[in-house]
C-alpha cells in the first residue's frame, strides 16, 4: 500500500512503558537519512530523543548538520556500525539508557552502505532485547536515482529487503510513471511493503514512530543464534561489561562482507585553509571519479565569509551558506567504489589557495 505524505501539525504520541523503542533509519547513499532525521529533531515536541549518528568516514558532517540543540544527545560511531557488531554499538546505547534525564525514544541514521540486519539483530539477539523495542527499520529511497541494478549494491537491496517501511523519497523529481515502477520493484523485494511517498523527507511523525512495525517473532531464530551464548548472564549494569566481553567474538561472527563485495570506499579530506571557489568547481566537473556516488562537507572558500554546505548525491550537487559558529576550516567525505585516495586527495590540495 502507498501513501503519499504531508507535513502537518506533529501529533502526540503516547509512547508504552515497555522499553526503550528504537527506530533504526537506513537508505542508500544521497536518499535523504540526514533530512529526515532533522524532520524527527525539529518536530519531536517534548519528546526527548536520542540520536546515534553512524559515518563511513574518518569526519563526522551528519552530526554537525543536525539541527538539535542538545548536542549531548548526538552519540557518534565512526565506520560502519553494521560490519562492527561489538561492544561499540552496545556501549553506546547503554550511555543512552543511563543518562539521568529519561529519553523517550532511540534514533539510529546508518551509513549509505549499513546492511541494516546485523544492526536489527544486536538490539533483538543481544541483552539489549530486555532494555529496548525495536520498534521499526526505515528505508529511504531516492525516487530520482534507484535502480535495481542500484551501483550494483548488494547493501542497497538488503535496505529495502529488511525495511519495514519504505519513504520514496524526492518525489517531487520524477513523474508519476516513474513513482509506479519503483514501488512494483520495492514490492517484488518485499512483498507487502507499506510505502510513504515524501518530498524532502516529510513526514508526519505519527507515521513512523512508534509504529510496532518489526516482526521480531520472524527474527527470532536468527537472533537466538547471534547470542547464544550471552543469555547465560543477567543483563545488568554491574556485568554488562562482562557480557560485552564474553559476546565480542560473537559478534564478529556476522560480520558483514558488503563492502568488501561492493568495493566501496571512503575518502576523507580535512584542511585549515580555504579552497579557492573556481579551482574546486573544476575538481567537481571535470577531475572527480565517477564512481564518487555520495559526498558531503562543510567548506571554506577565501572570497565568501560564509560557511557552505556541501551536499553531493549522484550527478547533483548543492551548497548552501550561513554563518560560521567556529573557526572557519573545509571537511569532506566523498563515498565511491575502488576510489583512488591518493589521487583524490591531490587534487583536493591543489585547490586550496596558497
Amino acid at each position: 500500500m502507498t501513501y503519499t505524505t504531508q507535513q502537518t501539525e506533529p501529533e502526540t504520541l503516547a509512547l508504552p512503558k515497555r522499553g526503550m523503542p528504537v527506530t533504526i533509519i537506513t537508505g542508500f547513499l544521497g536518499s535523504g537519512k540526514t533530512t529526515l532525521l532533522n524532520q524527527i529533531l525539529q518536530n519531536k515536541q517534548d519528546l526527548k530523543v536520542a540520536v546515534l549518528v553512524n559515518e563511513f568516514g574518518d569526519i563526522n558532517i551528519d552530526s554537525q548538520l543536525l539541527v538539535s540543540l542538545d548536542k549531548d544527545m548526538v552519540e557518534l560511531s565512526n565506520g560502519c556500525i553494521c560490519c562492527t557488531i561489538n561492544e561499540g554499538l552496545v556501549d553506546a546505547v547503554y550511555r543512552v539508557l543511563e543518562r539521568e534525564d529519561r529519553v523517550d525514544y532511540l534514533v539510529i541514521e546508518t551509513t549509505g552502505i549499513a546492511d541494516p540486519l546485523p544492526i536489527a539483530l544486536t538490539f533483538l539477539g543481544t541483552e539489549l532485547r530486555d532494555l529496548t523495542r525495536l520498534d521499526s527499520i526505515l528505508t529511504l529511497v531516492d525516487a530520482e536515482t534507484f535502480t535495481p541494478e542500484h551501483f550494483d549494491s548488494e547493501a542497497a537491496l538488503r535496505q529495502v529487503a529488511y525495511g519495514d517501511m519504505v519513504l520514496l523519497n524526492k518525489i517531487d523529481r520524477v513523474d508519476n510513471q516513474r513513482l509506479e515502477e519503483l514501488e512494483s520493484y520495492i514490492q517484488t523485494v518485499k512483498h507487502g511493503a507499506r510505502i510513504l511517498r515524501t518530498e524532502y523527507s516529510q513526514v508526519p511523525l505519527p507515521l513512523i514512530l512508534d509504529v510496532g512495525l518489526t516482526p521480531i517473532d520472524e527474527y527470532s531464530k536468527e537472533a537466538d543464534r547471534y547470542d547464544a551464548h550471552a543469555h547465560e548472564h543477567e543483563p545488568t549494569h554491574e556485568n554488562h561489561d562482562h557480557i560485552h566481553e564474553h559476546d565480542h567474538k560473537h559478534h564478529h561472527g556476522h560480520h558483514s562482507h558488503h563492502l568488501e563485495n561492493d568495493g566501496f570506499v571512503s575518502v576523507s579530506f580535512m584542511s585549515d585553509r580555504p579552497f579557492n571557489v573556481h579551482k574546486f568547481e573544476k575538481f567537481l566537473t571535470q577531475q572527480m571519479p565517477n564512481t564518487v556516488f555520495r559526498a558531503k562537507g562543510i567548506l571554506w572558500f577565501s572570497d565568501s565569509p560564509l560557511r557552505h554546505i556541501f551536499q553531493l548525491s549522484g550527478p547533483r550537487y548543492e551548497l548552501d551558506a550561513e554563518d560560521w559558529l567556529s573557526s572557519p576550516k573545509t571537511q569532506l567525505v566523498f563515498i565511491g567504489r575502488n576510489l583512488d585516495t591518493d589521487e583524490i586527495r591531490k587534487q583536493l590540495n591543489n585547490c586550496l589557495v596558497s
